[in-house]
């Protein structure tokens, strides 16, 4: 791993994908968008990952992309590399130790879960900095935690505490500091012991939904595969011998 980049790591069904640039607030450069996008492509390719979990190392989340570069002459896709987060095949987990900020607020909203204790805060400054948001995070923002508040975040730049985050949508779980990783852990550990191909079906049908884009053909093959699928005789045995299901994929 070059120094500073972020890091894959896998356990089972469950991915982690950490960001080491604590002394900077895991800030992050045009390389690391590069990188990331690759590390997301790596976990695509695993049928075996079913939760991703995005964390940073230090005292807080991530604080976006550099400032400093944008406008420089290097091209930027921030962009397509939130988007492939929120496209990515396992569910998704962000894991909010600290202050979100930036850029990384679209990121962490990419992700299918958000987790935040109290030391969680958060704020967009993109008006206050002169620069204009993209497309797709805007319409992130709009979909997943309503109108009004996209226009609060965006318009006003104000920071927004770990109650507010949770109060609007943001947070989708908010425990006290001392429980963040059971938490985390509990989340991820319930998401992989279900079946895989509802999981991750609904999980992307869901997101297509909220966007207005559903394919109505994909959803009904997935759900016909589902149905024919050896883990729903799986599921109703267990669920008759009251037992754990023991899933396969198939």
């Amino acid at each position: 791993m070059t120094p500073g980049h972020p890091e894959l790591t896998f356990e089972g069904a469950i991915a982690t994908l950490t960001l080491h640039r604590p002394e900077q607030a895991n800030r992050l450069t045009t390389d690391d968008l590069a990188h990331l996008t690759r590390l997301l492509t790596e976990v695509n390719a695993r049928p075996e990952v079913l939760v991703l979990l995005l964390r940073g190392s230090g005292k807080y989340f991530c604080s976006g992309y550099d400032i400093g570069s944008i406008g420089g002459e290097r091209p930027v896709d921030f962009a397509g590399m939130v988007d492939a987060v929120e496209q990515a095949r396992p569910v998704t987990i962000a894991v909010l130790h600290g202050g979100v900020y930036g850029g990384a607020t679209d990121l962490a909203l990419a992700c299918d879960f958000r987790v935040g204790s109290g030391l969680t805060e958060m704020f967009m400054p993109a008006a206050r900095l002169g620069l204009h948001y993209y497309q797709s995070g805007m319409e992130r923002y709009v979909s997943r935690l309503g109108l009004d508040n996209a226009k609060l975040l965006f318009l006003t730049a104000r920071k927004q505490n770990a109650q507010q985050m949770r109060d609007m949508g943001y947070l989708t779980h908010l425990v006290d500091t001392d429980r963040l990783e059971e938490e985390v852990s509990d989340l991820a550990r319930t998401c992989a012991s279900m079946a895989p191909i509802p999981l991750l079906g609904m999980k992307r049908h869901l997101n297509h939904m909220a966007r207005g884009t559903l394919d109505a053909q994909a959803l009904q093959a997935d759900m016909r595969r589902a149905m024919a699928s050896a883990d729903l005789r799986e599921g109703q045995a267990a669920w008759a011998e009251k037992r754990l299901p023991r899933f396969s994929g198939n």
